[in-house]
């Protein structure tokens, strides 16, 4: 469905993804960026822990849920990377933060 493009943003930030620093093109989404690493699965779900990915890509489907600073359930396709950015994976619902976009 989604295939890595060779004239990616030749800019790049540096973001922690579960804990390693990785290099990523800069002014993409968080999902876009992710999906560029290769990132699989990209979150579990709650109920039946199935592994999902960005499928949307605009904020409907919900499947790039990410802790995002320390915020869970963000939308990673309506968030741009920015350098220093610190990303978990995440791993079912996590309880408290809402997604504010």
């Amino acid at each position: 469905m989604f295939r890595r493009l060779d004239d990616a943003p030749a800019q790049r930030v540096e973001i922690e993804l579960d804990g390693a620093r990785v290099a990523v093109p800069a002014g993409i989404s968080l999902a876009a960026a992710l999906l560029w690493l290769g990132v699989a699965p990209y979150r579990i779900t709650a109920l039946g822990g199935a592994p999902r990915a960005p499928y949307c890509m605009m904020g409907v489907c919900f499947d790039c849920l990410a802790e995002i600073d320390g915020r869970s359930n963000r939308r990673a396709c309506q968030v741009t990377v920015a350098a220093g950015m610190r990303v978990r994976r995440q791993l079912g619902t996590a309880a408290g933060d809402a997604d504010e976009t």
